[in-house]
């Protein structure tokens, strides 16, 4: 590979700031990256040097930029790459100096992130002798030209394979979800199986992004991939790999203006006007409906899932507590969260993911109330089954024992130890007996003779256990509000 295919590669923006013609044919053997302010021990004759630049400031005059430049031409560096993002731009006494040296350099522009460089010299070396391409020349270029624009995957697929009378290609998360696809390829089930197709003829391949996590991995897939050079299908992915890099700054803005947006949900008396404004700037409805759900551990996992039911039209954003939460603009969704959430789960069986969703607000001033309940159920679902992934619905809190899950463990054990006292020492056998007694006695709706029948007692018996129940806890059971606290204390027991 040549330092030109590098400047004729639109995708990466380089702009060249010295660079004479006879040495645009120097080859390339491989990238570094370093801010170290003589970086002679870090490169390797013939490598393309990265440098964010950290090492220079304007103070330093040019002296600075001489040893580093001469370390790199001592070293045979095939060229330096200098980012923009940390000084604005690239320092002039650094320009100068490559020029004194010898040292072809080029300005990388602030949104292109080193490690989108290093694919695509890692891709050019893997295509063959001389850097040359798996995909023919017309094709690399117009790939190169649509990732450049920011185009959408569905064209990359097309433009991919146009010269392959266009199979069908899929680009698949982990969960089966179809982020895009060939024009005609037909709609494949929402759980399609990414790892192995099912027929045994299709073939899928990773979309190699070492920062993506279980819940964000991609595969293109082809279910009839023919006569397609494997060859070609890596360099495919590995291109579809660049679109899914580029769009994290994109991500990013979007994340902080939706946690900016809970920010003011959670607070108290959020302003009207600010609330509208944080929703238009995450791209949703400022009059509603909408639906809120909060999730935890894992708010990518909460992505994945939003991404199956609105490919757009929500907004997933951090609580200052960490809970990851999405504000969705209410349509009719694709599928109800219940039955996505499993496919989504199962991307990384190790960690359960929750999720709770609260009532649909009509409007903005009622975000922060559904807000609250959604956070409420995710508590319920993490403290009810912590080991086992769900979907909980503030809806569902019809009884007590429902809703006193919702509060914290720490919370429910206080109290309970509170009302019940002694009642709950585990080596006092007097104790559990008449715990048991107090148990059979509520859940018999306080009938003296259903009690005694279940726990095949006489009926005075009971009577005398009750009354021991009272003396240590300072409870009267004829009393329904006492009867409420010592069965709420019951349930708040942390087994």
């Amino acid at each position: 590979m040549h330092i030109a295919h590098l400047l004729r590669d639109e995708s990466l923006g380089l702009r060249p700031l010295w660079c004479e013609d006879t040495m645009l044919e120097r080859e390339i053997s491989g990238v570094t990256a370093t801010d170290l302010a003589d970086p002679a021990r870090s490169v390797r004759p013939g490598e393309l040097v990265l440098s964010g630049l950290l090492w220079w400031t304007p103070d330093d005059g040019p002296a600075k930029a001489e040893r580093f430049v001469s370390a790199l031409r001592t070293a045979g560096a095939a060229a330096l790459l200098a980012g923009e993002k940390t000084h604005g731009g690239v320092p002039d006494d650094l320009v100068h100096a490559c020029r004194r040296y010898a040292v072809p350099v080029a300005a990388v522009p602030a949104h292109v992130m080193f490690r989108t460089i290093t694919d695509s010299v890692q891709l050019r070396q893997r295509g063959g002798p001389g850097g040359r391409s798996a995909l023919p020349e017309p094709a690399r270029e117009r790939l190169n030209r649509l990732l450049a624009e920011g185009a959408d995957p569905a064209a990359l697929l097309d433009a991919a394979f146009a010269h392959l009378d266009r199979p069908a290609a899929y680009l698949l998360t982990a969960s089966g979800r179809t982020v895009a696809a060939t024009t005609d390829a037909v709609r494949l089930p929402m759980d399609v199986p990414v790892d192995l197709p099912t027929d045994g003829t299709g073939v899928t391949v990773p979309v190699d992004v070492a920062e993506a996590g279980p819940y964000e991995r991609l595969r293109l897939y082809l279910p009839e991939p023919a006569d397609t050079p494997p060859r070609e299908l890596q360099e495919i992915a590995a291109i579809l790999a660049t679109w899914q890099r580029s769009g994290a700054g994109h991500r990013a803005a979007a994340y902080e203006a939706a946690s900016a947006l809970g920010a003011l949900l959670t607070g108290r008396g959020a302003d009207p006007f600010a609330l509208r404004a944080a929703l238009l700037a995450c791209g949703l409805p400022p009059q509603g409906p909408y639906e809120v759900i909060a999730a935890a551990p894992d708010r990518s996992a909460l992505a994945e899932a939003v991404a199956h039911l609105r490919p757009g039209g929500a907004a997933l954003g951090g609580l200052p507590d960490g809970t990851a939460f999405a504000v969705l603009a209410a349509e009719s969704p694709t599928e109800p969260l219940a039955e996505i959430w499993p496919l989504v789960a199962a991307c990384d069986p190790s960690r359960p993911q929750h999720a709770g969703t609260g009532p649909r607000a009509d409007g903005p001033e009622d975000l922060n109330g559904a807000l609250s309940q959604a956070r409420y159920a995710l508590a319920s679902g993490r403290n009810a089954a912590p080991g086992t992934s769900s979907v909980t619905d503030a809806a569902g809190f019809t009884g007590l024992a429902a809703l006193l899950t919702g509060i914290p463990e720490e919370v429910r054990a206080a109290y309970s130890h509170t009302v019940l006292g002694s009642l709950l020492a585990a080596d006092n056998a007097s104790s559990a007996v008449l715990l048991q007694t107090l148990e059979t006695f509520l859940a018999r709706d306080g009938s003296w003779a259903r009690a005694a029948e279940e726990l095949h007692l006489h009926v005075n018996t009971v009577h005398y256990r009750i009354g021991r129940v009272e003396q240590i806890t300072g409870r009267d059971l004829s009393r329904l509000d006492d009867r409420l606290d010592l069965r709420a204390a019951l349930l708040c027991r942390v087994r």
